[in-house]
């Protein structure tokens, strides 16, 4: 009997997930990870997901534990917060000074989930582990794919796509062939204690929070212009010009002005170095489409790369549609993408190829470029 170390969050997910583990006959231990230090890092006072005297990381293990108890499987528990802290948050915090907007439940995955966890479980006699993620692994030609789930609504390959096809091989996805909707009904079923819980959204193991107030402790604000590209004429003032993300269009405060058709304002740009915030509105604007990017971090699942420019699709978000590029690699990390004219293509987001179903990888964009292939500069 294979020994499995499950990722148990204390959401449905992941205890649907364990609950299928055991059904498939594994031996599995639930692992309860605690990569943030909420009262080391001043995240106490202010934080709307403390709920009494317990803040929302705590809360989380206590589903968890009660979860392994209704399944009657051990759990452990194990901070990274170290690991965490340095591959994933001082990234992301350096990603925002530079005036880009950073994905770090992508790399949370790559550094914390998929390789300080996968690291503790092979030490600790563990012989897979396992993830609540609506993803899919496929063994072909002697390597192992990452697959979109069945569930295209809740398909979270896009977050996996800088993992490899190593740490791929040695890692379960229960959920892979169930929608949202029946592991809840199983959940409820089960008279699991998380049956009922609400999906939780926010920046991977940091939670739920008014994020730019949570920023501010890290980056703290300097007001600057708003600037309206097409005319560059200022017309207001920003909070801090990092953050914000290209293709913003809620919170800018800039509705119902008189010079202006009352259309809303999206952010297309931003230069760090002066503190200005350009924005435009959608009518005859054109600076918000790119041609092209550059992409850093580059990963390619699998032994296969191409070799000549290469036609497949990318997501430029999370629930982004699939959209028709070119890629050329243009080394062992770097990449180019050509396509048609896409607006609203943030720096420092991640862009993951498909081929049909199958995710082919990432890259983290570094450059946008325009229709002569001449670098964006804001």
């Amino acid at each position: 009997m294979k020994k499995v170390l499950l990722g148990l969050s204390g959401g449905v997910d992941s205890a649907v997930a364990a609950h299928l583990l055991v059904l498939q006959g594994f031996d599995v231990t639930g692992c309860f990870m605690r990569n943030w230090d909420s009262i080391a890092n001043n995240d106490i006072l202010g934080n709307p997901t403390l709920s009494g005297s317990k803040c929302s990381q705590e809360l989380d293990y206590d589903d968890a534990a009660e979860t392994a108890f209704a399944l009657s499987i051990p759990i452990v528990r194990k901070d990274f917060i170290e690991e965490y802290w340095e591959d994933v948050f001082q990234v992301f915090l350096c990603t925002y000074r530079r005036g880009y907007t950073p994905d770090p439940d992508v790399f949370c995955n790559k550094y914390i989930k998929f390789g300080s966890f996968l690291s503790f479980a092979k030490e600790s006699g563990y012989d897979l582990i396992a993830m609540g993620h609506y993803a899919k692994r496929i063994d072909e030609n002697g390597e192992t794919h990452l697959y979109k789930a069945f569930d295209k609504n809740k398909d979270q390959s896009y977050f996996l796509s800088q993992l490899t096809s190593e740490q791929l091989s040695q890692c379960l996805f229960p959920l892979e062939s169930l929608t949202k909707e029946e592991v809840r009904k199983m959940a409820l079923e089960l008279s699991l204690p998380v049956a009922r819980k609400k999906d939780s959204t926010g920046v991977c193991f940091i939670g739920e929070r008014n994020f730019k107030n949570f920023l501010k402790n890290y980056l703290p604000a300097q007001k600057g212009p708003i600037v309206d590209i097409v005319t560059g004429k200022e017309i207001a003032e920003h909070d801090g010009v990092l953050y914000y993300t290209v293709g913003q269009h809620r919170g800018l405060n800039l509705g119902g002005r008189k010079d202006y058709p009352p259309l809303p304002f999206f952010v297309v740009g931003k230069d760090v170095s002066k503190n200005i915030l350009y924005v435009a509105q959608e009518e005859g604007n054109e600076f918000r489409f790119s041609y092209g990017c550059l992409l850093t971090s580059f990963n390619w699942i699998g032994a296969d790369v191409p070799e000549e420019k290469y036609r497949c699709s990318c997501k430029f978000r999370y629930r982004g549609k699939d959209m028709p590029v070119t890629l050329e690699v243009l080394g062992k990390d770097r990449a180019l993408l050509r396509y048609p004219r896409y607006p609203y293509i943030c720096k420092g987001q991640i862009a993951a190829l498909y081929l049909g179903d199958r995710c082919l990888g990432s890259g983290t964009i570094e450059e946008t470029y325009d229709e002569n292939g001449g670098k964006i500069r804001y």
